[in-house]
């Protein structure tokens, strides 16, 4: 051996040891190693907040976990890992896992933590728009005109040109002729559609251009001003008192909110003023409540106004916005959410938002990056060539196709044929429907469009058979399902059948434990009800119920036309009824009565009989008797797989688990 390659293969020992050091083996069971890894994993996720890493709790968690390991090794002894219906409900789990959790870590977890960040601060920001007519369907030279105007702009400002002057003369967002382009703060997420004015913004220096950025609208050029810790909501009120730009009738609005703030400083009702006098009719009736707001919904003054109050219940000075003065009043403000706790809410947010469908698209580019795609275009050009008008109807059938005819491929090893995708666009008759019935589709544009679909489908598919050695999670969260689905089912064999379908051993365990199932002292009790008509003589009913019989109460006090009193009697069991067990248990004794809230009668209860404790039948005891013969059996199973499996704890490696 050179020494170069001896370098080399100690080089790959010593990496090897690294690893192994890294996450070494915390027990074994049979020779098969639990990693520590795995161990801490599993304890941190069933143990939450208790999870403290303390040597007693994770002691007492090693000892279950042991014990789980081996009752898994037993399954698999048994070959219940073979058994096609189990393997079947595991790859279902795997499906339905997956099919999520690739989206969910790659584009829905990346895109809540990019809005929540971004939510934390607003941006001052202007814009030039040019339009592109017929947005939802511009032609491409439309689209060209635009882009060279815009980039004509861009050239100008680089060259010196003044932005708002530019935006002022240019821009088709109307606003511009008044405020050259500069829109002020605003805050993330920017309306539907605008995800990549959004990255620009956010992205982008104070006082830098940047563009053309393509949204729906149009094309944008982008300049920032600075920034600021975002202000969130407020809850707040307010009192209007309008403005015509009449001079008399503005001085004497100008007069009237001053009386009105001079009130509410001596201490005036805020509501009851605003009902009295706000000229705001849709919230004057409601005290002037507006609940809460965030930035860029109402006048800017008023807005500064209302994020200047410091505390619930402040109110500001007068102050002026372009409908008339206002007095704001403060009730509560938002603080800043923490990430879990708007986690849920973004998640919905953005899953509605086109970003969503943009970082998807994002995500499957670079699967087919990373996944060596390669397409043989004249493979599908050539099947789309053969394709008749009957394709765009129900009546198409897939044809057989080429054999060998590979359509594209993940790397070298995972050919995907044509036959795969004609088979693929029959079952798509829906959308090869739909595409015959507008104007601007044909087979081929159709055919194409499903080909970007059918691409997309094995990309997904191809990365999914990747997700347990690129996520350890997603290894962690299959190994807990393919255990827990072995474990549940040698556990039924084992313990619970058993436990419910042998009656020998059954009953062999209830005589050995007869005395663990005992009633305690019971009552036969007879509950006697008055109707709401008999109430008049409830005191005699009692009276007389305390030493005589119930039929003989019956006889006393009901009549054919008018039946007063009904009885039931049952059995029941000390500290089982508290009312029963308001009262001495002797016998004749009754309990104060009852009203029955739903029809207006009394009730009440009679010591008719006092049973003394006495050993259950097994038909008596029989949920009991099970659950703790499945008790049993699983003890016998544990002490079973301990004789039968040996298992060994590498103790350096726990002790370094422990914390405290």
């Amino acid at each position: 051996m050179s020494k170069k390659i001896f370098a080399i293969a100690v080089m790959c020992l010593l990496v090897s040891l690294g690893y192994a050091q890294k996450d070494p083996t915390l027990f074994s069971v049979e020779g098969k190693n639990v990693k520590v890894s795995e161990f801490e994993y599993i304890y941190t996720k069933t143990n939450g907040d208790k999870a403290d890493f303390s040597r007693e709790s994770l002691d007492e968690y090693l000892g279950l976990y042991k014990k789980f390991k081996l009752k898994v090794q037993r399954a698999r002894d048994m070959q219940l890992d073979t058994i096609p219906s189990l393997q079947q409900e595991l790859e279902g789990y795997r499906k339905q896992l997956a099919d999520s959790y690739l989206t969910d870590k790659e584009v829905t977890e990346r895109l809540v933590r990019e809005l929540y960040e971004r939510s934390q601060q607003d941006i001052d920001m202007s814009h030039l728009m040019i339009q592109i007519k017929n947005p939802q369907n511009p032609s491409p030279a439309d689209t060209l005109a635009a882009y060279q105007k815009i980039t004509g702009l861009l050239q100008q400002i680089q060259g010196g040109a003044s932005f708002a002057q530019l935006a002022q003369e240019n821009s088709a967002d109307p606003s511009a002729k008044g405020n050259n382009g500069r829109l002020g703060f605003v805050t993330a997420p920017l309306p539907k559609g605008f995800y990549h004015l959004e990255n620009a913004v956010y992205n982008t220096p104070p006082g830098t251009v940047v563009g053309p950025v393509r949204t729906g609208a149009g094309y944008h050029l982008v300049q920032t001003h600075g920034k600021r810790s975002a202000r969130g909501e407020v809850e707040a009120a307010h009192i209007l008192i309008r403005t015509t730009g009449k001079t008399a009738n503005d001085i004497a609005a100008k007069k009237l909110i001053d009386s009105l703030h001079q009130a509410l400083v001596g201490g005036a009702d805020f509501e009851a003023l605003a009902k009295a006098h706000s000229q705001d009719k849709a919230n004057a009736s409601k005290g002037g409540y507006i609940g809460f707001f965030g930035i860029n919904r109402y006048d800017l003054n008023f807005e500064n106004a209302a994020f200047a109050l410091q505390q619930d219940g402040a109110i500001s000075e007068p102050i002026q916005s372009q409908v008339g003065w206002h007095i704001v009043r403060r009730i509560s403000k938002k603080g800043v959410e923490s990430y879990d706790l708007a986690k849920r809410r973004l998640q919905a947010k953005v899953k509605r938002d086109p970003r969503f469908g943009l970082a998807r698209a994002a995500m499957i580019e670079r699967i087919k990056t990373e996944g060596d795609f390669s397409e043989e275009k004249a493979v599908l050009d050539q099947f789309i060539a053969g394709l008749g008008e009957d394709y765009l109807s129900h009546k198409w059938k897939a044809g057989p196709q080429p054999e060998k005819a590979v359509l594209f491929r993940f790397g070298d090893k995972n050919p995907v044929y044509l036959n795969e995708f004609s088979v693929y666009c029959q079952r798509s008759s829906r959308a090869r429907i739909r595409g015959g019935s507008r104007p601007d589709q044909n087979p081929e544009s159709v055919t194409r469009e499903l080909y970007r679909e059918f691409v997309t489908d094995r990309a997904l598919q191809y990365e999914e058979a990747q997700l347990e050695k690129k996520y350890p999670e997603f290894r962690a969260l299959m190994r807990e399902y393919e255990e827990g689905i072995l474990l549940f089912e040698a556990t039924k064999m084992l313990v619970w059948d058993k436990a419910s379908q042998d009656t020998t051993g059954l009953q062999n365990y209830f005589e050995q434990h007869r005395k663990d199932y005992m009633w305690e002292e019971r009552a036969r009790v007879i509950t006697f009800t008055v109707k709401p008509e008999g109430q008049k003589n409830l005191a005699k009913i009692r009276k007389f119920a305390r030493k005589n019989a119930a039929l003989a109460v019956l006889e006393k006090f009901n009549t054919d036309e008018a039946p007063l009193v009904a009885y039931q009697s049952k059995t029941v069991e000390k500290g089982k009824d508290d009312v029963i067990d308001s009262v001495d248990w002797t016998v004749g004794n009754i309990t104060d009565s009852q009203i029955n809230n739903r029809n207006k009668s009394s009730f009440f209860y009679k010591i008719e009989t006092v049973l003394p404790p006495t050993e259950k039948t097994l038909q008596e005891a029989r949920g009991y008797v099970i659950a703790d013969y499945q008790d049993y059996l699983e003890a016998e199973w544990i002490k079973e797989l301990q004789a039968d499996y040996k298992v060994k704890v590498n103790q350096k490696a726990f002790d370094a688990l422990v914390k405290k």
